[in-house]
């Protein structure tokens, strides 16, 4: 999980950036706990559902709208391109306004979105819409954690955190099912009326309900800030594992917001009651695979087994699923994608493995930086994907070609592959010493120390 999931003794260089919920008890009582927890999650709830709709309202758009496939990635991945733009604006707001404010306004946003792509009578329309809501549900998950950690003793940031995670897999359920059958009483229009009316209601309940923090100080400034920025993207830590986690995290978000779907109906030969039941049981393996994943990486952690590692071992099952998908086998098709759902969400715990490398004034750019650059990988990978299977002509079913989509996963899978042989060239380099090259930065030695001694080499201290 992000950041402040895994965090161990010993990660932080000194004293002063040890994060203050570390040492500072905080014991919210329950109902404080409630005010501060339910409207944060319902926010992340909505935040998942709108990501992923449009997987099971694909035939819909595409028949009103006469999409093609590359229209229809364009128009679901307009939402992954605004929330990727917003990232590092969103963070520094929250470095100055705070979690309770940001969020309540940014929700507006969504609401007028979903009611903007609700009437939309054009695709300029509808991607305008699209990328309101993007905007408008940026500080979704950024923001809950930021009150958890001002909020919430360390010792139960774990759990805290984990069902913030589910209330986005229980986002993800709602999206199938439940919206196929919303569509037999009212059309799509008619859900994005809905959402619009429950976003309001999530805006209004952050605003009124979460309480919040007094603060000792203004806090940095925007220049300080954007230097913090400029800190976390040139620092050679933060590149190592990045170009894998992104590749694999983009391919996660863009297959199961939008194409697996379609491949469920034209590759598996599914019909729409089936391809939206099998994707309620992705999002519930997506459910799943977050607990365990954050389970285990946790408990190993404790016996000096890096997050790292279980981040690595989990991103490369989740590409040998890939890699079925991509060769089509006969079987049941489900079961590969309930594979991929649950394998995927390992594709989150990079978000901790590299915080924990970094001071804990810039964990929160660290996450921004990172969330930047997964989403704008999303956003290519869903629209790639459809301009990809623009190549091939519609099947006689008025599907996508199955070769279309072995190609256009198949390229994802690829950079994968070449984010995976990165991180482990640099991981040997740093463990050589050649990713320092002798002018290493004091974080980087950090993770050296950390990696060499699981690993059993030799213990490093940084600083």
């Amino acid at each position: 999980m992000p950041a402040f999931w895994l965090a161990k003794p010993g990660t932080f260089r000194d004293d002063s950036q040890i994060p203050s919920w570390s040492v500072v008890a905080m014991n919210p009582s329950p109902v404080v706990c409630l005010r501060i927890f339910v409207p944060f999650a319902f926010g992340y709830f909505l935040s998942y559902l709108y990501r992923t709709v449009n997987a099971v309202l694909a035939p819909d758009l595409v028949r009103d709208l006469a999409l093609d496939p590359a229209g229809l990635g364009l128009l679901t991945s307009a939402y992954f391109l605004a929330f990727a733009l917003a990232q590092l604006p969103v963070g520094i707001l929250l470095d100055r306004f705070g979690p309770r404010r940001v969020e309540a306004g940014l929700l507006l946003f969504a609401a007028a979105g979903a009611l903007l792509f609700a009437r939309a009578a054009t695709l300029g329309e509808l991607l305008a819409g699209r990328a309101l809501i993007g905007l408008g549900v940026a500080a979704c998950l950024m923001a809950a954690f930021k009150a958890f950690t001002e909020w919430f003793p360390r010792e139960q940031l774990p759990f805290v955190n984990g069902i913030q995670m589910v209330s986005g897999g229980m986002g993800a359920l709602a999206a199938t099912a439940p919206v196929e059958l919303a569509l037999t009483i009212t059309g799509w229009r008619g859900v994005f009326i809905l959402l619009a009316g429950l976003t309001l209601v999530a805006a209004l309940g952050v605003f009124a309900l979460v309480p919040e923090r007094r603060r000792a100080g203004p806090g940095e400034g925007v220049g300080r800030q954007l230097a913090g920025v400029a800190e976390v993207f040139s620092s050679r830590t933060f590149w190592r594992l990045t170009p894998w986690a992104v590749a694999a995290q983009g391919a996660y978000l863009s297959l199961v917001g939008l194409w697996a779907g379609p491949w469920l109906r034209d590759v598996a030969g599914c019909s729409r009651l089936e391809v939206a039941n099998a994707l309620m049981g992705v999002a519930g393996a997506m459910v799943v695979g977050y607990f365990v994943f954050g389970t285990v990486a946790a408990r190993l952690g404790r016996r000096g087994i890096p997050a790292a590692r279980v981040a690595a071992v989990g991103m490369a099952a989740f590409l040998a699923t890939q890699g079925l998908l991509i060769l089509q086998p006969a079987g049941p098709a489900v079961v590969l994608w309930l594979l991929f759902g649950f394998c995927g969400t390992a594709c989150i715990l990079p978000y901790a493995v590299l915080s924990q490398q970094f001071p804990a004034r810039l964990a929160g750019r660290v996450n921004a930086g990172l969330n930047l650059l997964v989403f704008l990988m999303a956003f290519a990978a869903q629209w790639g994907v459809g301009a990809v299977l623009g190549h091939w002509p519609a099947t006689a079913a008025g599907g996508y070609a199955p070769d279309g989509y072995r190609w256009g996963f198949g390229l994802l899978a690829g950079l994968q592959l070449a984010g995976m042989a990165w991180y482990l060239a640099a991981r040997r380099a740093a463990g050589s010493g050649g990713w320092r090259g002798g002018q290493g930065r004091a974080d980087d030695a950090g993770v050296v120390a950390q990696e060499g001694g699981a690993d059993g080499g030799a213990q490093r201290q940084a600083g």
